[in-house]
């Protein structure tokens, strides 16, 4: 026989029973949930209205917390970016180059470019393949704008004797570095004197120059391009070694063929003792162009244009192998005095061949390299630069033999 027995439990005086107790747990919690909820829809809706959005009513104290929020926790994407000047950064890059280059952009987006938003123009001899430009495009947060060479812009001189151009590249093929390479002159050429045309490039009034497969070791905390309009620097470069002699062969003799007729260009006084040797020979230093920020108005001058004309003419660029980093530094020490030409010593900076890290404590410590892996501390044109001053036009005529 199954007997069941049933206990009746009986509160003690004075006490709550255990189920009402878990009644007013179960009804805390809810209440706790509903309150976060409209807390969170009230911020919500306090955030919304500084968009502009009036949809609902905010808690009374609400608009000062957000506003001690958002001063404590600064959106990063909402930093107003400085006032950018007429500037951009430019290279001449073919598709075959595209690792290279998306390798130096990010570099430069990473030291510099972030923090100001300047625009890309990437030029090229062909149209830019679709995969180049989403590739590129997809590396950076920034503008970029492709352009295509202008026609007779990348091509022959028309003033050169193409059969004899053929000899010469053969003659040369074996002598030195891009002995026989015919687009290489085209390139040397359009850098010479015609990027800054380029229609992209017209409206600019500083560039920054940049190449693939480089590297930038050092954080630019500041404005290169504001820099320059505050200081009246015209020419930047990071390194300067020694031009090849054999590719120059009669590079300064036209140039000073050009002197003697122009004259009148050359300013009273001048930067053009870093080009020279005490007999008055070029003494090959010269600053690469693979890294050159310049103020535009030096290659738009008419005593720029006058002296590329000159050079063109003259079929050096074909019949040798006449770069645009001599022509420009040769120009630039011609027309510029030596404060308006500005070694970027804070710039770590690598091209295959040479590297540059800066050796001031105060410098290096935004960067990641060694100063004793750099090539420029005791190279001989970097010395020159920092040992020699201007000289007068009629000291400098006086050297060249000119009367």
């Amino acid at each position: 026989m199954f007997i069941s027995y049933h206990y009746k439990k009986i509160a003690h005086p004075g006490t709550v029973p255990r189920n009402w107790i878990k009644c007013l747990i179960f009804a805390g919690v809810l209440l706790f949930c509903f309150l976060s909820l409209s807390s969170y829809r009230n911020i919500a809706i306090v955030d919304s209205e500084n968009e502009g959005d009036s949809r609902g009513i905010a808690v009374p104290g609400m608009q000062e917390f957000i506003k001690m929020k958002n001063h404590l926790l600064p959106d990063r994407e909402s930093k107003k970016k400085p006032q950018l000047l007429n500037a951009a950064i430019v290279s001449l890059v073919r598709n075959e180059n595209l690792f290279g280059m998306i390798y130096t952009m990010r570099q430069l987006d990473d030291r510099f470019n972030n923090n100001y938003g300047y625009r890309y123009i990437l030029l090229n001899d062909v149209p830019f393949t679709e995969e180049f430009k989403e590739r590129v495009t997809g590396i950076t947060r920034h503008k970029v704008e492709f352009g295509l060479l202008v026609n007779g812009t990348w091509g022959y001189s028309p003033y050169v004797d193409r059969n004899k151009v053929a000899r010469k590249l053969e003659e040369n093929e074996d002598r030195y570095i891009y002995g026989g390479s015919l687009s290489y002159r085209f390139m040397c050429r359009f850098q010479a004197g015609f990027i800054y045309k380029h229609p992209l490039l017209k409206g600019l009034d500083y560039y920054w120059r940049i190449e693939p497969d480089v590297n930038y070791f050092c954080d630019m905390p500041y404005d290169p391009f504001e820099l320059y309009k505050t200081k009246g620097y015209k020419y930047g470069y990071a390194l300067a070694p020694p031009e090849k002699e054999m590719t120059v062969e009669t590079l300064w003799e036209t140039t000073k063929d050009w002197i003697r007729k122009n004259k009148h260009f050359l300013p009273e006084k001048s930067f053009a003792s870093f080009l020279l040797k005490d007999n008055g020979d070029y003494n090959m230093c010269h600053f690469w162009s693979n890294f050159e920020i310049v103020d535009l108005s030096l290659y738009r001058s008419p005593a720029y244009e006058s002296y590329f004309q000159h050079l063109e003419r003259a079929g050096g660029f074909f019949y040798e192998r006449w770069g645009d980093a001599p022509i420009h530094s040769i120009a630039a020490c011609l027309f510029l005095t030596k404060s308006q030409i500005h070694w970027f010593e804070d710039v770590g900076y690598h091209h295959v061949g040479y590297l540059h890290c800066p050796k001031p404590k105060s410098m290096l410590k935004a960067c990641l390299c060694e100063p004793e892996d750099s090539y420029t501390q005791e190279a001989p044109c970097h010395k020159r630069y920092r040992d020699v001053d201007d000289i007068s036009k009629q000291e400098l005529l006086s050297i060249l033999g000119i009367e």
